[in-house]
């Protein structure tokens, strides 16, 4: 066999057996989905979207506070969890 029909083997070859590849990341769907229920659950709670929520700048930057400050104390209580 010629080299460049080995060649075109060679190439052809890698296209015949094809590699996995993922349809979707189950880790991004599972979070992408608590999103939604978080959404769905909030506008039930407060009868509005967070996109139409009319709040200010400012009180947005204390919600933002509040829930780093709480992301702390939840990140200090799984340290502590062995001690």
């Amino acid at each position: 066999m010629s080299d460049t029909i080995k060649k075109w083997h060679e190439m052809n070859d890698e296209w015949i057996e094809p590699r996995y590849v993922p349809k979707e990341d189950k880790i991004v769907t599972n979070i992408i989905n608590k999103f939604k229920a978080r959404s769905h659950e909030g506008i039930k709670e407060y009868g509005t979207t967070l996109y139409d929520n009319p709040d200010g700048f400012y009180k947005w930057i204390e919600e933002a506070q509040s829930e780093a400050m709480d992301f702390i104390l939840y990140l200090e209580k799984i340290k502590n969890l062995n001690k």
